[in-house]
């Protein structure tokens, strides 16, 4: 573990007894990317492993935010907390968040058991943002029962859900176009249950029937055994419930030890990829661009002397 301090004891003794100011300010620190975070997020760690946390994916339009505000509140009518990580889309380019500061689930506002935290995923391509894995931490220390985060929903290449959450829900709706689009590209493969919402729209038959023909041909070349499909709407709630008691026998069935190590295996990667990245000046990643573009340099070069500048910043 990263040696504690006693600012950091004194905040994590603040954020296990249930103080939400300092949950807040832990999870600026998080978001933020600060040593301070992730000294807390390390001394943290031994409380983590008893929430559920949920991924909800799907490509835009498809009311993420609407079924997470629903799932939200059932989650405390019967009587459990939780965290909400939303991940806002912004341009890879500035970095900037292309939505701005969205207001999300006010009606969960005043809920001290509805935690809400807003991520701009900062150009980080796999529909999260940087930092999601160590907030989801937090979130699970802090004592939150459920982990609900929404990835952006910018297209079908959303698998990093994936590798962080305990279930992944895939949210589709009829009629959009995008539910063929999200089969054939393979989005169908991480889903551990499909909601599909909108329900009541035309369509909703026959994108039920093409996502059970496409499990079937899965099934018949040695894939795991189907994801459960519901039907929901939620602008009004319907079939929410069903789906989170279908969520939460998913996640009793998926409760096993080698699907734990697979996923940090992933997880440590993922991490580990970034701090190689961030040990990188982008100066540096620039300048070799710069001589690539101009055919002075070859990729591979680059690359080798992108990885000798990572390996000296190491001390090898």
């Amino acid at each position: 573990m990263v040696p504690t301090t006693p600012a950091t004891a004194a905040l994590r003794d603040r954020i296990l007894a249930g103080d939400l100011r300092a949950l807040a300010r832990a999870a600026s620190a998080i978001e933020n990317q600060t040593p301070f975070g992730r000294e807390l997020v390390s001394t943290l760690f031994p409380q983590t492993g008893r929430a559920k946390i949920i991924g909800i994916t799907g490509p835009p339009g498809a009311g993420k935010s609407t079924l997470v505000d629903q799932m939200a509140a059932l989650i405390r009518k019967n009587g459990q907390t939780v965290g909400i990580i939303a991940i806002d889309p912004s341009s890879p380019f500035s970095r900037g968040a292309l939505l701005g500061d969205r207001i999300r689930m006010q009606r969960h506002h005043a809920d001290p058991g509805v935690f809400i935290r807003s991520m701009a995923s900062r150009g980080k391509l796999g529909g999260l943002a940087r930092g999601t894995l160590e907030m989801a931490l937090l979130l699970d220390a802090a004592g939150r029962d459920y982990v609900l985060i929404e990835t952006v929903g910018v297209g079908q290449d959303e698998v990093d859900i994936a590798r962080l959450a305990d279930v992944t829900v895939v949210v589709l709706v009829p009629g959009m176009g995008d539910d063929v689009q999200a089969i054939k590209a393979g989005i169908i493969e991480i889903a551990d249950v499909f909601a599909i919402n909108k329900s009541d729209l035309p369509g909703a038959e026959r994108l039920e029937q093409d996502l059970r023909a496409m499990q079937s041909v899965a099934h018949d070349v040695g894939s795991s055994k189907p994801a459960p499909i519901r039907r929901v709407v939620a602008t009004d709630g319907t079939g929410v419930d069903d789906l989170l008691q279908v969520i939460r026998a998913v996640y009793t069935d998926h409760g096993s030890q080698s699907r734990s190590v697979a996923a940090w295996s992933l997880r440590l990667c993922e991490l580990l990829r970034d701090e190689l990245l961030e040990s990188l000046p982008e100066k540096a990643i620039e300048e070799h661009a710069a001589r690539v573009a101009e055919k002075i340099e070859d990729p591979y070069t680059a690359l080798a002397a992108l990885t000798s500048l990572v390996k000296n910043s190491h001390g090898h």
